[in-house]
């Protein structure tokens, strides 16, 4: 018997051992996967965020309707050290860094130098929030907004005065009133862009980009929206006080911006259509300068229109009050550099003319050994951050050298979703066709994850929306709507130059350094998004200073997300805990396995003067 139960005993120990043997080499098999996996960067970190709420997609704390309240909400890690940020005082309510009107005045004024970016110095720089006006409020949603816009949030009359009979704006009790007129349609846009229409094929689609220079406030491109057409229109901080300020409450894409002596933040061969209505901008001026700078934004087949002085001289020059010979002259000199760029002249009504940029080399009768013609040697058209205006023509693509793509852009909306031509042709190192079309994909997803955390994202809710560092624009293009629109900015620094192809899809954007101010007002954007910024500028220059270049721009009750690894966005979290911004943590929409993570925050409503 005792020998029978010994034998027991070590059969039972034997499979124990067996089942140990086993358990630790399928525990130490999974081990390995997990660490392969690259789970683990962070990973305490994250085992918190996930120990924090059974569904970390769901953020009860966060409220991204609008109140108008100022009592502060829930910040997490309360325990840990939070600096916390001053409100900066009253008067840089409307404060814009690089366009500082003091600093400005600096400046020479030769050819638009002192309009042009100058930002503050490391030691000069605000390290405060900057206050909404007293009375601010959260914009009308589109269309209202197109027509009316709270006077408190851009409290200036001076243009209603200054532009009374041309129709731009008008003051109404406590709000501001677009009657959609400008200084060359004061019957309104409407009836002028039906003008242009008769010779553009505005509503085929092909027409989707527009370039409006010296934009007043933007009623241009207001109008231009419902026609399917995205302008981004410029304007600089001058006398026309608050113009791109209202352009942005009325909820149309605008920058501060000039035509100076640095080239305009796009790309090359971006837009489908330039305009300028009396823009004031020397056109014939600097051998033509301007114009080769709109050359070479304007894609082949592209439309250029110019309205007002000097067009149609003879009939004009005594209701515009200036010498008939100085007007001739100007025309001239316009004519004289559209043949030289090529540009074929399509009418010329009333004080209206239009010209067409030929399509490729193939149609244009002059050659590059044209004597009339410099042509630009720069190797790369893209690389304009910064860099001065050139004298040159920008040649057109050469089918010779491969750099023309099969076919034409489709139609928007089909060229949203369609490859790219710069990516057709492999013109973007490392993006081909399937990558390009597995980033759609992607994005689509971190955009339905989106809609989860923030219900209101496409309700309207959100008009200005801009994406920080936008890649291909899979995030513009996962929202399009025409409830809003995408400020799709390239990092300078971004590994690739991919603008082009953002604008190739029908979408706008612009390059930026974030170690420097946006060329904006205060408070003009709903909802900023950022995929991997932090990481991206984490060497470059402070966290601190992109965060509060973010609430800048940012409008009370706004919202932002954040994409990014775990351990940057922790402390991207700790910084904002001391801005005024309700944030939190959430796991990636794969699962709290994936070290990259989302941190979502809204802007409290707080104005100046008021007690914390």
């Amino acid at each position: 018997m005792a020998t029978k139960i010994n034998s027991g005993d070590r059969t039972t120990r034997s499979s124990i051992s067996i089942f140990i043997v086993v358990g630790l080499c399928c525990f130490f098999y999974l081990l390995g996967a997990w660490q392969r996996s690259g789970f683990g960067k962070g990973d305490s970190i994250a085992l918190e965020i996930t120990k924090s709420g059974a569904d970390c997609n769901i953020i009860p704390n966060l409220n991204f309707e609008t109140h108008h309240s100022s009592e502060a909400g829930v910040v997490d890690d309360p325990e840990s050290k939070i600096e916390v940020f001053k409100p900066c005082d009253p008067r840089y309510t409307d404060y814009t860094p690089c366009q500082d009107q003091r600093r400005a005045m600096t400046f020479p004024r030769e050819n638009m130098i002192y309009r042009e970016r100058h930002c503050p110095p490391e030691n000069e720089k605000l390290h405060c929030l900057i206050p909404a006006p007293k009375g601010y409020v959260t914009p009308f949603p589109w269309p209202k907004s197109r027509d009316y816009v709270p006077y408190a949030n851009a409290p200036y009359k001076s243009l209603t005065v200054e532009k009374a009979i041309q129709n731009w704006i008008q003051y109404e009790g406590n709000v501001f009133r677009f009657p959609g007129g400008g200084t060359q349609f004061p019957q309104g846009a409407d009836a002028y862009i039906d003008q242009l229409a008769s010779v553009i094929p505005i509503k085929s689609g092909i027409v989707r980009t527009a370039l409006d220079t010296g934009c007043g406030v933007a009623s241009w491109g207001a109008y231009l929206w419902k026609r399917n057409v995205i302008a981004m229109s410029f304007a600089p901080r001058d006398s026309h006080e608050a113009q791109v300020q209202f352009a942005l409450e009325r909820g149309v894409p605008a920058v501060i911006g000039v035509l100076g002596t640095i080239k305009l933040p796009y790309p090359s061969a971006a837009f489908d259509m330039a305009h300028c209505s009396r823009c004031l901008i020397p056109w014939g001026a600097n051998d033509g300068m301007y114009m080769m700078e709109v050359d070479r934004v304007l894609r082949p087949g592209g439309y250029w229109v110019l309205s007002g002085p000097p067009i149609n001289w003879k009939n004009n020059y005594k209701a515009w009050q200036h010498p008939k010979e100085e007007l001739q002259e100007e025309q001239r000199k316009i004519e004289e550099i559209a043949k030289i760029l090529c540009w074929e002249k399509k009418s010329e009504k009333g004080e209206i003319a239009i010209w067409q940029k030929r399509v490729n080399v193939d149609s244009c009768p002059r050659t590059e050994d044209d004597s009339q013609a410099t042509f630009c040697k720069t190797a790369d058209a893209e690389d304009v951050w910064y860099k001065n205006m050139e004298k040159c023509v920008t040649p057109y693509p050469n089918a010779n050298r491969g750099e023309v793509p099969d076919g034409e852009l489709k139609p928007f909306p089909d060229r949203l979703n369609a490859v790219p031509p710069r990516i057709a042709r492999g013109s973007v190192p490392g993006v081909s066709v399937d990558t390009y079309l597995e980033d759609n994909k992607i994005w689509k997803k971190h955009v339905n994850a989106y809609k989860n955390i923030i219900k209101i994202i496409a309700s309207g809710r959100y008009r200005n929306i801009m994406d920080m560092n936008a890649g291909l624009g899979g995030f513009a293009a996962a929202l399009e709507s025409p409830k809003l629109w995408v400020m799709n900015v390239v990092p300078t620094i971004a590994e690739k130059n991919t603008l082009g192809v953002v604008y190739e899809r029908g979408l706008i954007g612009i390059y930026h350094d974030w170690c420097e101010a946006f060329s904006t007002y205060p408070r003009t954007y709903d909802l900023i998004h950022a995929n991997g910024v932090f990481s991206l500028y984490k060497d470059k220059c402070s966290f601190e200073d992109i965060l509060l270049e973010m609430d800048r721009i940012l409008r009370p009750e706004g919202a932002v997300i954040l994409r990014d690894e775990v351990d940057v966005l922790v402390k991207v979290k700790k910084i904002a805990g001391g801005m005024r911004w309700d944030t939190k943590l959430t796991d990636h929409e794969d699962g709290p396995f994936v070290p990259v993570k989302i941190l979502v925050a809204v802007k409290q409503y707080w104005v100046a003067g008021e007690k914390e």
